[in-house]
């Protein structure tokens, strides 16, 4: 092959294509389809890094070509399946070639990044001569008894040795330096976790995967059901026939329970790689995959694209998760990345839930998916008892308190047994705003259309978009009234109030402010797990992925907050937190309660939740979906715009909009909703409109979206940022 065709290492979207470069002679040999090189770009002929997408014999073009200076590694970095799955990340995310090769390939790797290593003391020739005397006898002596001694600095500070008498004998051969590749993985030892007898709906669920023509399994299966049980025996079996597997877990579920689990039953050799990883550690992680060290790795979204060579199963703990979604190009959904993957590898793909997301459950009945039902808990454990409290009734009983009668009573209970309790708020902070109670005035912030939350431990105004802070006023910036307040709750207000209401009780808090440092959310974990506390009060972190036997109480404390939300979802969503923070409840053999407190507890989500029912309350959302037309009965393309000038930005839009209802005028299942302001319509200082279209989007339609959206702010481009998502999270 004389000519390559290269993705060079540029983020613009005008040079998302190949370029082409003559092969020097004696490279020919080396470049392969998929290897990572360096070559002149640009006027200047500056040099950077490039990705080898195609090979050519000739080539018709007639200007002068460049040559490739130099291949960067001994092994390709990409294989042709992972080409393949390019290919089509970038037409069906609408992103570019440059976007979807950097999620196959480490962090770091464009900085130079390479193994880690450490200059290691060995024991060399025997003493002779003017050598047999101090320092060098103590020396010879110390590196003989340690050998793998790392570093003479090392040896020279611990045993207050010479510097230059070690360099000594190192230069005669006394000594010998060796270097080590110093793996940055996690080498903790745990717990055996002994393989466990399957029940008879667990043993049915493994079978059925494992005999199946079916590429796609659903695990649907009761909180408590076991599936982690059931993972691990699938994983045994890929093994067995030698096999590679992938478990993808929520980044707010990649609990150290999990990790627990696998690495005590499969030891060491599994992979774990999620955000929270060093680069080194993620680029070490990466490397004992592609050298094909590792058969199994455990981690969050960005695991999926991990570099095993003979994939034979994906596992999806928890699909219905947005955090399988990415908000950032390529916008990738997990589940649709798998679907390709078993394409390409011939291989099998199981999601796990006991909510299913709408439009997985729906491929079901369309019989798309294999749908396998687990309805009890494993070991026997009952479900638990599910109480809902109307608040507006506690309010007519002059109880003002965040605690409804019914659960103030149950954790004292709680307590008084010695057995754990979890309460769960989708808020974090102290209040949820500070207003003027004269004048109506609400704190935001001046960088994002958001109300600012108070934080009582730091005593300021949060924004949590920005991360800005500011001291708290005390006085009205529009009408100068000293009456200030703080309205609403949020969990930091809650471990307050539990605090004052429960001085005997030990509390944790788990939610965003108390897990940013990187063993944060396992030391929370560790402490709960060992009884060192009483309540755990958090986010969604404690909603899922958690198993304690000791926890007996659950209570929701606004089941409001997340249906109020103008998005389609929310109904979905709402019912998805409430079931799957109740099933933290009862999961041994102590029985399990949960008091659910709203505002709205005759709207369905919360009544399905609290019985129980997720084949009625798919019903229901399914029905809703199909008469406004959302997913999975269409697609939504949103289209987001932001700029510092909102003049610009408006313009711009607005000619969009014309110009894409004229062009889909003639798609009469095809509807395009704005241009308008997001409901948070400023963030960070950028002022954000967007255009909605929904209805049957293929990819072609997609594409010529995309098209018409960069060429008609070509001129502005710089001074607009363009969003465009296939089906979001959400509309907000």
């Amino acid at each position: 092959m004389n000519y390559a065709g290269v993705i060079v290492n540029k983020t613009s979207i005008n040079l998302d294509k190949i370029f082409t470069y003559r092969i020097p002679d004696y490279m020919q040999k080396n470049i392969c389809i998929g290897c990572r090189v360096k070559v002149p770009f640009g006027k200047g002929n500056r040099s950077i890094d490039g990705f080898v997408l195609r090979l050519y014999d000739e080539i018709n073009l007639n200007n002068k070509i460049k040559s490739i200076i130099s291949i960067c590694d001994n092994f390709p970095l990409l294989t042709e399946k992972d080409l393949n799955l390019i290919e089509q990340m970038r037409r069906r995310y609408l992103c570019t070639y440059l976007e979807c090769i950097k999620v196959f390939i480490p962090t770091g790797l464009f900085n130079g990044m390479k193994d880690k290593s450490e200059i290691r003391l060995y024991k060399g020739d025997n003493l002779t001569g003017r050598f047999l005397k101090e320092p060098y006898m103590s020396i010879y002596d110390i590196v003989s008894n340690y050998e793998g001694i790392y570093t003479k600095n090392f040896m020279s500070k611990k045993y207050n040795l010479s510097l230059s008498s070690i360099n000594t004998m190192i230069k005669h051969g006394f000594i010998i330096t060796e270097k080590k590749v110093v793996s940055r993985y996690d080498k903790n030892k745990y717990e055996v976790y002994s393989r466990k007898k399957l029940n008879y709906e667990q043993e049915k669920a493994v079978k059925s995967i494992l005999n199946s023509k079916k590429s796609e399994f659903l695990i649907y299966g009761v909180t408590g059901s076991g599936k982690t049980e059931i993972y691990m025996h699938i994983v045994d079996e890929m093994l067995l026939e030698g096999k590679d597997v992938i478990i993808l877990v929520p980044e707010i579920a990649l609990t150290p329970q999990m990790v627990e689990r696998f690495k005590g039953r499969f030891g060491n050799n599994i992979s774990v790689f999620h955000s929270k990883l060093s680069k080194g550690e993620r680029y070490d992680e990466w490397m004992r995959i592609k050298r094909g060290e590792i058969k199994v790795a455990i981690g969050a979204r960005s695991a999926v694209f991990l570099p095993f060579n003979n994939l034979g199963m994906i596992i999806v703990d928890e699909e219905h998760e947005e955090s399988y979604k990415s908000d950032s190009n390529p916008k990738y959904n997990v589940r649709e990345i798998g679907r390709m993957k078993c394409n390409e590898y011939n291989c099998k793909m199981v999601l796990g839930s006991a909510t299913p997301s709408i439009e997985t459950y729906s491929r079901c009945k369309t019989g798309d998916i294999e749908l396998i039902k687990i309805k009890n808990r494993a070991d026997g454990a009952s479900m638990p008892e599910v109480k809902v409290i109307d608040m507006r009734e506690e309010l007519l009983n002059n109880n003002n308190s965040m605690f409804s009668k019914a659960l103030y009573d149950l954790i004292s209970d709680r307590l008084n047994k010695k057995e754990q309790i979890i309460l769960f708020l989708n808020r974090r902070g102290f209040s949820t705003f500070v207003s003027c109670r004269k004048c109506g005035y609400i704190f935001k912030c001046n960088n994002c259309d958001i109300s600012l939350t108070y934080h009582h431990d730091i005593k300021k105004l949060v924004c949590h978009y920005c991360g800005s802070k500011i001291n708290v006023p005390k006085v009205c910036p529009r009408c100068g009234s000293r009456y200030v307040k703080y309205f609403g709750i949020g969990t930091e207000k809650i471990e307050r109030e539990v605090k004052k209401e429960f001085p005997q009780a030990k509390v944790l808090r788990m939610d965003f402010d108390t897990t940013r440092t990187k063993h944060s959310y396992e030391n929370i974990y560790n402490i709960f797990k060992n009884h060192k506390a009483d309540i755990l009060i958090g986010t969604q972190m404690v909603a899922k992925g958690l198993d304690f036997s000791n926890v007996t109480l659950v209570g929701v404390i606004a089941a409001d907050l997340s249906l109020n939300l103008p998005d389609f979802r929310s109904a979905e969503r709402t019912y998805q937190l409430i079931t799957q923070v109740s099933g933290r409840a009862g999961r041994g053999s102590k029985q399990g309660k949960v008091i659910i407190q709203t505002y709205s507890p005759e709207n369905y989500s919360i009544k399905y939740a609290a019985a129980g029912d997720y084949e009625d309350f798919y019903e229901e959302e399914i029905s809703i979906r199909r008469s406004m037309y959302y997913p999975p009965f269409s697609n939504i393309l949103l289209i987001n715009m932001s700029s510092k000038n909102e003049n610009i930005l408006i313009k711009n839009i607005q000619r969009i909009a014309i110009l894409l209802k004229n062009k889909l005028a003639d798609h009469d299942k095809i509807e395009v909703m704005g241009p308008c302001p997001c409901i948070i319509s400023k963030i960070k200082e950028m002022f954000r409109w967007q255009i909605m279209i929904k209805g049957k989007i293929d990819l072609d339609i997609a594409q010529n979206v995309k098209k018409t959206v960069y060429n008609l702010i070509k001129d502005v481009y710089s001074d607009i940022k363009i969003s465009i998502d296939i089906n979001p999270n959400s509309t907000i």
